[in-house]
């Protein structure tokens, strides 16, 4: 097989043709990248379909009603106008109600205040309750003058004088 004289060792042409191939490929791909090419767009469609929360919104409410005529996907808060009441209603239908009350913080004087007036409204609680010994009931004092004794007799004195 190696010895065969009609087969020639080495043919190039093959070779050079496939190698001319890829040269004639790199520079169609070479003028393609160079030059700006206009191709029509396709035709995208993007359908994004996001799940509704409601916990980024405060929804606002003015009475019972109108929360109740509201349909809800999960928990949702609703604040009345004034954010004193605050309803909460499920995906059940049932609605909680809550009253709500702003928080101050107090600092040393106000505490020290509302110490002082609590001891306050204690001791006039205790002044009330205090009857003091020497202070006489009204209604039960009459007097004494006017009285005259039941158990005592009296004794008429005469004109006469005695020797």
């Amino acid at each position: 097989m190696y010895n065969n004289p009609y087969v020639s060792p080495y043919n190039p042409q093959p070779t050079l043709d496939r190698i001319n191939a890829q040269i004639n490929e790199l520079e169609k791909m070479k003028s393609q990248m160079q030059q700006p090419v206009q191709a029509p767009p396709t035709n995208l469609t993007q359908n994004f379909q996001l799940a509704p929360t409601n916990r980024e919104i405060i929804k606002y409410a003015n009475s019972m009603e109108e929360v109740q005529r509201d349909i809800v996907i999960g928990d949702t808060p609703y604040f009345s106008k004034d954010m004193s009441v605050v309803w909460v209603k499920n995906t059940k239908g049932e609605i909680k109600t809550y009253e709500l009350n702003e928080i101050i913080p107090k600092d040393n004087k106000d505490l020290q205040i509302e110490y002082l007036q609590a001891q306050i409204e204690e001791l006039k609680k205790e002044m009330k309750n205090y009857e003091p010994a020497n202070v006489v009931d009204e209604s039960t004092s009459k007097p004494i003058e006017s009285e005259k004794p039941t158990n005592v007799s009296t004794i008429s004195k005469s004109n006469k004088k005695s020797k």
